[in-house]
């Protein structure tokens, strides 16, 4: 008879939990690649940490700047990764983000948000607000970042996200209705790309990663 560590209690396209707690990801690595000047969009990235406790990070992208007066659209954008797997630093979030910041000519934050089993759901939900509420901080223009203090537009904030990000997105903006945020910001849009909602499937997924179901 099998031991109780090797017993399956559930499996979804991410991970693997069993019965003794264990949690296996199926995709526990990726390649990342580290902020940067690309020469060929203009698109400069960097880095900056928003919390230290719980921590939250995340990847600003700088479309070129041609005057130091010039203001641009801000997307707040969440990765997506069944709320378990990737990053803003994951090459192809990376190159997603460097691509549409120079075409779109908008300012992106990409947020680095805590993922399952680490840190179970509500986690992506909070620590990605807090990052959209130390977003809003700069709109008097003396928050910490400088890049957020010059050039963004705060009367044209999006937010945005892609698969569970995509999800994250939807309570972000409900958030922002219900919360609010500092007069003078402005969230004109909500963009979710193939948004992680519903079926029997994703439901049993979700309830499996919230803190009190193991």
């Amino acid at each position: 008879m099998a031991s109780s560590s090797s017993e399956i209690e559930k499996e979804f396209k991410f991970f693997r939990v069993y019965k003794d707690g264990r949690v296996e990801l199926f995709r526990f690595d990726w390649e990342t690649v580290p902020p940067s000047d690309d020469p060929i969009t203009g698109v400069r990235s960097k880095d900056v940490i928003i919390s230290s406790e719980p921590p939250v990070s995340a990847r600003i992208f700088l479309p070129r700047v041609t005057n130091p007066n010039q203001k641009f659209p801000l997307l707040f954008y969440i990765h997506g990764g069944g709320f378990s797997i990737m990053s803003p630093s994951a090459k192809q979030y990376h190159e997603f983000c460097n691509t549409v910041a120079a075409k779109a000519g908008v300012i992106i934050v990409s947020v680095e948000y805590g993922l399952f089993p680490t840190r179970p759901i509500p986690a992506c939900y909070d620590d990605s607000w807090a990052g959209l509420q130390w977003v809003a901080g700069h709109v008097n223009g003396n928050g910490p970042d400088p890049w957020l203090n010059d050039h963004v537009d705060f009367s044209k904030v999006f937010i945005g996200g892609d698969s569970a990000g995509g999800n994250i997105s939807h309570t972000v903006a409900f958030r922002v209705g219900s919360i609010g945020l500092p007069p003078n910001v402005k969230v004109v849009g909500v963009v979710m790309v193939h948004p992680f909602f519903g079926g029997t499937e994703d439901d049993e997924m979700w309830l499996s990663m919230c803190p009190t179901n193991g």
